[in-house]
Protein backbone atom coordinates (compact mmCIF):
# COMPACT_ATOMS: atom_id res chain seq x y z
CA UNK A 1 0.00 0.00 0.00
CA UNK A 2 1.41 3.45 -0.95
CA UNK A 3 2.00 5.80 2.18
CA UNK A 4 0.50 8.91 1.07
CA UNK A 5 2.09 11.52 4.07
CA UNK A 6 1.88 15.27 5.30
CA UNK A 7 3.63 17.43 7.59
CA UNK A 8 0.61 16.74 10.09
CA UNK A 9 0.28 13.04 9.68
CA UNK A 10 4.16 12.64 9.60
CA UNK A 11 4.05 14.24 12.64
CA UNK A 12 1.21 12.40 14.27
CA UNK A 13 3.23 8.75 13.60
CA UNK A 14 6.35 10.35 15.18
CA UNK A 15 4.12 11.20 18.18
CA UNK A 16 2.56 7.72 18.49
CA UNK A 17 2.36 5.18 15.88
CA UNK A 18 -0.86 3.62 17.51
CA UNK A 19 -2.79 6.89 17.17
CA UNK A 20 -1.74 7.34 13.52
CA UNK A 21 -2.74 3.50 12.81
CA UNK A 22 -5.97 4.56 13.64
CA UNK A 23 -6.73 7.78 12.81
CA UNK A 24 -4.72 7.78 9.37
CA UNK A 25 -4.39 3.77 8.49
CA UNK A 26 -7.74 1.99 9.53
CA UNK A 27 -9.05 5.33 10.11
CA UNK A 28 -11.94 3.92 12.84
CA UNK A 29 -11.24 7.26 14.99
CA UNK A 30 -11.64 10.25 13.79
CA UNK A 31 -10.81 13.39 15.80
CA UNK A 32 -12.74 16.17 16.65
CA UNK A 33 -12.46 19.73 15.37
CA UNK A 34 -11.45 21.47 18.74
CA UNK A 35 -12.58 25.42 19.28
CA UNK A 36 -9.19 26.29 18.51
CA UNK A 37 -9.07 24.56 14.96
CA UNK A 38 -11.86 25.62 14.12
CA UNK A 39 -10.77 29.12 14.63
CA UNK A 40 -8.11 28.62 12.66
CA UNK A 41 -9.62 27.29 9.47
CA UNK A 42 -11.90 30.82 10.16
CA UNK A 43 -8.80 32.55 10.18
CA UNK A 44 -7.25 31.20 6.99
CA UNK A 45 -9.91 31.74 5.00
CA UNK A 46 -10.31 35.50 6.38
CA UNK A 47 -6.89 35.60 5.16
CA UNK A 48 -7.33 33.94 2.16
CA UNK A 49 -10.26 36.18 0.90
CA UNK A 50 -8.63 39.06 1.75
CA UNK A 51 -5.30 38.64 0.15
CA UNK A 52 -7.08 37.50 -3.02
CA UNK A 53 -10.32 39.07 -3.19
CA UNK A 54 -10.22 42.29 -0.86
CA UNK A 55 -12.93 40.54 0.96
CA UNK A 56 -13.28 42.83 4.38
CA UNK A 57 -11.76 41.16 7.32
CA UNK A 58 -14.62 40.80 9.96
CA UNK A 59 -14.00 43.06 12.87
CA UNK A 60 -12.83 40.11 15.37
CA UNK A 61 -10.16 39.79 12.80
CA UNK A 62 -9.10 43.41 12.69
CA UNK A 63 -5.60 42.42 14.51
CA UNK A 64 -4.46 40.40 11.05
CA UNK A 65 -4.89 43.40 9.20
CA UNK A 66 -1.66 45.27 9.48
CA UNK A 67 0.16 42.25 8.85
CA UNK A 68 -1.69 40.98 5.58
CA UNK A 69 -1.46 44.63 4.09
CA UNK A 70 2.82 43.84 4.24
CA UNK A 71 2.05 40.60 2.43
CA UNK A 72 -0.44 42.36 -0.13
CA UNK A 73 2.22 44.85 -0.95
CA UNK A 74 4.72 42.60 -2.20
CA UNK A 75 5.14 42.34 -5.76
CA UNK A 76 4.03 39.31 -7.93
CA UNK A 77 1.34 37.34 -8.34
CA UNK A 78 -0.23 35.77 -5.49
CA UNK A 79 -1.83 32.37 -5.68
CA UNK A 80 -4.03 31.61 -2.37
CA UNK A 81 -4.24 27.88 -0.62
CA UNK A 82 -1.92 26.06 -3.47
CA UNK A 83 -2.43 22.56 -3.55
CA UNK A 84 1.04 20.73 -4.15
CA UNK A 85 1.61 17.02 -4.56
CA UNK A 86 5.07 15.10 -5.14
CA UNK A 87 5.42 11.30 -6.47
CA UNK A 88 8.36 9.08 -4.68
CA UNK A 89 10.59 10.71 -7.14
CA UNK A 90 9.88 13.84 -5.76
CA UNK A 91 8.21 14.87 -9.61
CA UNK A 92 5.21 17.46 -9.51
CA UNK A 93 1.69 15.94 -9.65
CA UNK A 94 -1.73 16.48 -8.38
CA UNK A 95 -2.74 17.00 -4.44
CA UNK A 96 -4.81 13.84 -4.84
CA UNK A 97 -3.27 12.34 -7.63
CA UNK A 98 -2.67 8.28 -7.30
CA UNK A 99 0.54 8.72 -7.79
CA UNK A 100 1.08 11.09 -4.95
CA UNK A 101 3.39 10.42 -2.44
CA UNK A 102 3.23 13.63 -0.09
CA UNK A 103 0.91 16.29 -0.30
CA UNK A 104 0.60 19.88 1.40
CA UNK A 105 -1.26 23.12 0.94
CA UNK A 106 0.40 26.72 0.96
CA UNK A 107 -1.85 29.29 2.37
CA UNK A 108 -0.05 31.96 0.30
CA UNK A 109 2.52 31.75 -2.62
CA UNK A 110 4.09 34.90 -4.23
CA UNK A 111 6.26 34.46 -7.27
CA UNK A 112 8.23 37.71 -8.67
CA UNK A 113 8.55 38.74 -12.02
CA UNK A 114 11.50 36.64 -13.27
CA UNK A 115 9.55 33.44 -12.14
CA UNK A 116 12.60 32.41 -10.34
CA UNK A 117 12.19 33.49 -6.69
CA UNK A 118 8.61 33.02 -4.64
CA UNK A 119 7.81 34.15 -0.95
CA UNK A 120 5.77 31.51 0.56
CA UNK A 121 3.91 32.11 4.12
CA UNK A 122 2.09 29.49 6.25
CA UNK A 123 -0.34 31.12 8.47
CA UNK A 124 -0.55 30.13 12.33
CA UNK A 125 -3.09 31.24 14.67
CA UNK A 126 -1.46 29.59 17.79
CA UNK A 127 -0.42 32.65 20.46
CA UNK A 128 3.44 32.43 20.53
CA UNK A 129 5.98 31.50 17.33
CA UNK A 130 7.80 29.94 20.76
CA UNK A 131 7.53 26.04 19.56
CA UNK A 132 7.37 26.81 15.59
CA UNK A 133 8.34 24.07 13.49
CA UNK A 134 10.34 25.16 9.97
CA UNK A 135 10.15 21.35 8.89
CA UNK A 136 6.70 22.65 7.78
CA UNK A 137 8.04 25.21 5.36
CA UNK A 138 10.76 22.51 3.77
CA UNK A 139 8.23 20.36 2.41
CA UNK A 140 6.33 23.05 1.19
CA UNK A 141 9.38 24.50 -0.31
CA UNK A 142 9.83 20.88 -2.47
CA UNK A 143 6.60 21.35 -3.54
CA UNK A 144 6.73 24.47 -5.10
CA UNK A 145 10.14 23.94 -6.69
CA UNK A 146 8.80 20.81 -8.84
CA UNK A 147 5.43 22.20 -9.37
CA UNK A 148 7.40 25.84 -10.89
CA UNK A 149 10.56 24.71 -12.23
CA UNK A 150 11.66 28.49 -12.89
CA UNK A 151 12.24 28.77 -9.12
CA UNK A 152 15.84 28.70 -7.87
CA UNK A 153 15.08 30.47 -4.03
CA UNK A 154 11.85 30.45 -1.99
CA UNK A 155 12.05 32.92 0.85
CA UNK A 156 9.24 30.96 3.69
CA UNK A 157 8.25 32.44 6.65
CA UNK A 158 5.57 31.03 9.21
CA UNK A 159 3.47 33.45 10.29
CA UNK A 160 2.10 33.95 13.89
CA UNK A 161 -1.11 36.43 13.78
CA UNK A 162 -1.42 36.71 17.07
CA UNK A 163 1.81 37.78 17.59
CA UNK A 164 2.61 38.71 14.93
CA UNK A 165 5.73 37.36 14.69
CA UNK A 166 7.72 36.05 11.14
CA UNK A 167 10.11 32.56 11.29
CA UNK A 168 11.83 32.33 8.26
CA UNK A 169 13.53 29.98 6.53
CA UNK A 170 15.53 30.39 3.12
CA UNK A 171 14.99 27.54 0.52
CA UNK A 172 17.46 26.78 -2.50
CA UNK A 173 16.20 24.26 -5.44
CA UNK A 174 19.60 22.38 -4.95
CA UNK A 175 18.46 21.17 -1.66
CA UNK A 176 15.62 19.56 -2.43
CA UNK A 177 17.13 16.80 -2.24
CA UNK A 178 18.15 17.02 1.20
CA UNK A 179 15.33 18.47 2.63
CA UNK A 180 13.20 15.32 2.10
CA UNK A 181 15.76 13.12 3.31
CA UNK A 182 15.04 12.59 6.96
CA UNK A 183 10.85 12.53 6.16
CA UNK A 184 11.53 10.42 4.01
CA UNK A 185 13.49 8.09 6.60
CA UNK A 186 10.55 8.71 8.82
CA UNK A 187 7.79 7.78 5.97
CA UNK A 188 10.18 4.40 5.27
CA UNK A 189 9.34 3.84 9.40
CA UNK A 190 5.83 3.82 8.25
CA UNK A 191 6.10 1.55 5.66
CA UNK A 192 7.69 -1.07 7.66
CA UNK A 193 5.00 -0.68 10.41
CA UNK A 194 2.61 -1.18 7.37
CA UNK A 195 4.35 -4.50 6.65
CA UNK A 196 5.48 -5.76 10.28
CA UNK A 197 1.40 -5.10 11.77
CA UNK A 198 3.01 -3.52 14.85
CA UNK A 199 1.99 -0.10 15.99
CA UNK A 200 3.99 0.60 19.49
CA UNK A 201 2.19 3.43 21.13
CA UNK A 202 4.33 6.12 22.94
CA UNK A 203 3.37 7.46 26.06
CA UNK A 204 3.40 11.28 26.56
CA UNK A 205 2.23 13.95 28.42
CA UNK A 206 -0.94 14.47 25.34
CA UNK A 207 -2.08 11.00 25.99
CA UNK A 208 -4.87 12.00 28.42
CA UNK A 209 -5.89 14.20 25.06
CA UNK A 210 -5.56 11.78 22.56
CA UNK A 211 -8.80 10.41 21.04
CA UNK A 212 -7.69 6.71 21.12
CA UNK A 213 -9.77 5.97 24.47
CA UNK A 214 -8.82 2.37 24.48
CA UNK A 215 -4.76 2.92 24.82
CA UNK A 216 -3.16 1.88 27.55
CA UNK A 217 -1.63 5.02 28.06
CA UNK A 218 -4.61 6.77 27.98
CA UNK A 219 -6.06 7.94 31.26
CA UNK A 220 -8.96 10.41 30.53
Amino acid sequence: MNTVWSFSSLKTFQQCPRKYYHTKVVRDIVEPDTQATLYGKTAHTVAEEYIRDDVPIPPQFAYMQATLDVLKAIPGDKLCEVRLGLTRSLESCDFDAPNVWWHGIADLVVINQTQTMAYSVDYKTSKSARYADVKQLDLVACGLFAKFPTLQRVKSALLFTVSKEFVRADHYVEMLPKYMQKPAEDVARIDAAKENGVWNPVQGPLCKFCAVKDCEYNRS
